[in-house]
Order: structure tokens, then sequence, then C-alpha cells
């Protein structure tokens, strides 16, 4: 396995563009099992997007090492193969994360298909490198445009705001740069209508940082809540009631398993046409 001093490890964390990070830092897969996949409207994709909460930081118990037999992800080589936790390969610290359960629902609702996740999250960013043009957006373009040579996207999904709630006037202004990412989606993708969810900050975040700086966390979920005022066909996922993992940051396995449901609960009801 390799080896980083933890120097080199947070100086990269801050410039590395989701390629050079994977290719940096994760460790080799192994190779994925041979998968049929179904026709190409049966193959329903969802492209999974934002910071470490949508990656994943659970640990992986027994439940998530069950494969869905209608579940599959796009994995770092743009193969498909079944879907495990971790999806995401981000970090070496990548585990469990809210999309193995949201596909599995998503399954469960739909017998006809097979749900395709494909994670692009990384952890530690900002929602500036995920606006149109940027690193982490074009790299994910480059990965959702793939995926979509062999299925159909029917949905975005986001969890990101932790790295913005710092900075006042960034959590001022997160609901319209957010909502300037999911059109700029929408046009790349010739997906003009496609549902996007994203889901709240946890509730148990602290109000200052360590150096004793505040932390804005309530305003960006303030900011969050307005995106379906913003944009047609979007909906919020509430974190109440979640839990930490013991770091006062990342959600637990088991918060994480939930949150899940939450997210496939929202985008079925984007899908039927009937969100609040």
């Amino acid at each position: 396995m390799m080896r980083i001093s933890r120097s080199r490890f947070l100086s990269s964390l801050l410039s590395c563009s989701l390629l050079t990070c994977l290719t940096s830092f994760a460790a080799d897969p192994a190779p994925p099992a041979s998968i049929t996949l179904p026709k190409k409207e049966s193959l329903h994709l969802y492209l999974l997007i934002g910071q470490s909460n949508m990656a994943g930081r659970g640990v992986v118990e027994a439940v998530d090492k069950k494969p869905h037999e209608r579940v599959v992800m796009f994995t770092k080589e743009q193969k498909w193969a079944p879907a495990l936790d971790p999806l995401h390969f981000d970090k070496p610290i990548a585990g469990v994360g809210l999309g193995s359960t949201f596909g599995r629902v998503m399954a469960d609702a739909n017998p006809g298909v097979t749900i395709g996740l494909v994670p692009c999250a990384v952890g530690g960013t900002p929602l500036e490198r995920w606006q149109q043009d940027k690193d982490l957006y074009k790299a994910a373009l480059v990965r959702i445009k793939a995926a979509m040579k062999d299925g159909t996207l029917k949905g975005i999904l986001w969890h990101q705001g932790e790295s913005d709630s710092g900075d006042l006037e960034k959590s001022k202004t997160y609901a319209t740069r957010l909502a300037a990412m999911v059109e700029a989606w929408r046009k790349d993708l010739d997906a003009p209508n496609v549902p996007f969810v994203a889901g709240e900050l946890g509730d148990f975040l602290a109000e200052t940082s360590k150096d004793g700086k505040p932390v804005h966390w309530k305003l960006v979920n303030e900011q969050i809540a307005q995106i379906p005022t913003l944009v047609k066909n979007a909906a919020v996922v509430d974190s109440s009631g979640l839990k930490h993992k013991g770091d006062v940051v990342h959600f637990d396995s088991a918060s994480l398993r939930e949150l899940g449901k939450r997210y496939a609960k929202a985008m079925q009801e984007l899908q039927a046409g009937r969100s609040k």
C-alpha cells in the first residue's frame, strides 16, 4: 500500500483535480466482476456529486457487502461492476455512503430496471470547484457522459456545503451558486428537467471551528432549502435525527443508509411529479 507523509497529503488535497486525486491516493481496486447490462433505456443512471458526506466515510459492515443484482456502479476505470461500498475512490478513507442504499431502494421500486450509480464526489471540496468549467465539474462530466453511452440519466444527487460554511459570503450566496451549477449540468447533459436532490448538512456540526471562527452551516442549510424555489424539479432531503461517526463532521454508517432512503423517496416523488 502506498504511504505518503501527512504534509504532502494535506497539501495535495488543496490542489488536486478529481482525476489526479484518484490517481495519487486511491488504492488499486480489485478487478470488477463481469456483468451483463440491460438495454440502454433500462439502465437508469444517477450522478453522485459533492464532498465527503456524499463520498461516504462510514464503516463498511456486513450489510454493505451484499450486492443487489440490479444495482451497479461505474468504477474508476469507467467499467461497470456490482455496487458495493465504498462506491467512491476519492480518498483511501472512503467507506459507506448514501449511494448504495439509494440504489437498492430505487431498484426495489423499479423491478424492470437496473440502477447505475456514477460516483464522482471528492472530500474536502468547495462548491466553486463543482461549478461549470471548474476541475471537478469537468472530470465528473467526462465520467457521466461515458456512462450515458450505456444508460439513461434519471437523476443527480448532491451533498456538499461543509467546505463553504466557514466563509460568510460563500454561505450567503450558496443557493444562487448551487442553482447555477444545476442549470449547467442540465444544459451540458441535454437533460433540461432531470431531477436534482440535495441533502442538508448534518445538524450535529459545530458552530465554531477549532480556531474559534464561526461556522455558518445553519445558513448553508437555509440556502439549500431554497433550491426548489430557484430551479424546477428539485428537492431537499432533511438530515434531522442523523448522527455523526464520532468526528462531528461525517454521518455514521447507519445514518448514511437512512439518508440514502430519504434521497430515494425524494427522487421518486420528483419522478412521479408529486414533490412538495
